[in-house]
């Protein structure tokens, strides 16, 4: 079904002399139109040109800030030139998306262990949002395949291809990409209200304890007694958060193989 969809819709892209229509670029993405279409003389700047001076500057001011008038400023050159190679900001991001995730250092393929195969995958999607924390600002609900998006898909998908049923790779995967997206997305925000506001975890939780004392009195909320008492996860590192979270999942993935 989810097959049959894409293919209809990679069936609207016609080919007219070399080029594709607005609307086809619409219904599938910018990966689906060739950068340079016919005859004519060689552009002056490239997609990765132009992506690589938005991404400089969302890692600098955020992902506001990577309009296409300051990217043309940053290239020397006028804003509407740009939307000649780009002509959407849905496809500037999507540009800049699949820039970043090739950063990515994985393998060509597989290496036969499943369990550090996506491990890998898992901390270096970390790195990769810490690196470049206006992701976090992207809730993206479609595939848009991606040259590097599919490099990715292929190692994760091929490391779980152990004799399951693709819709169980399909589930298993969105499982641990969804831990992966949660948490990062998480750390991120709690930086941001760290830098906002100048309070460190610590900080937070040393004020916090006056009202958590009188909640721990009260005996209204055993299981967050609990957690106040005995859980060790609110006091380790970021790191150290995600690698445990990240253990149990992929221990998750371990009873379903």
């Amino acid at each position: 079904m989810y097959a049959t969809r894409i293919a209809e819709g990679a069936g609207r892209v016609r080919d007219s002399g070399g080029g594709s229509t607005v609307a086809d670029v619409e219904a599938v993405s910018i990966f689906a139109v060739p950068e340079r279409q016919g005859r004519g003389p060689k552009p002056a700047y490239s997609r990765a040109q132009i992506t690589e001076a938005a991404v400089r500057i969302a890692d600098a001011d955020g992902l506001e800030a990577a309009s296409m008038r300051r990217i043309a400023a940053e290239l020397g050159t006028g804003a509407m030139s740009l939307y000649r190679y780009v002509p959407s900001r849905d496809d500037l991001i999507e540009l800049m998306y699949d820039h970043v995730v090739g950063t990515l250092e994985i393998p060509d393929r597989p290496t036969g262990d499943w369990r550090a195969d996506l491990r890998l995958v898992a901390r270096n999607t970390r790195e990769m949002w810490l690196a470049h924390p206006w992701v976090a600002d992207l809730h993206r609900a479609r595939p848009t395949f991606g040259p590097n998006q599919l490099r990715i898909t292929e190692f994760g998908f091929g490391a779980l291809d152990v004799g399951i049923p693709v819709d169980d790779i399909i589930t298993l995967v969105t499982m641990l990409n969804g831990y992966v997206v949660m948490t990062v997305r998480a750390e991120i925000e709690w930086e941001r209200e760290r830098r906002r506001s100048g309070l460190t975890m610590q900080d937070w939780m040393r004020q916090s304890s006056p009202y958590v004392q009188r909640l721990l009195d009260g005996g209204e909320h055993p299981m967050f007694a609990r957690v106040v008492k005995d859980a060790s996860l609110p006091h380790m590192d970021h790191e150290a958060q995600f690698a445990y979270g990240l253990e149990r999942v992929l221990d998750c993935i371990a009873s379903c193989l």
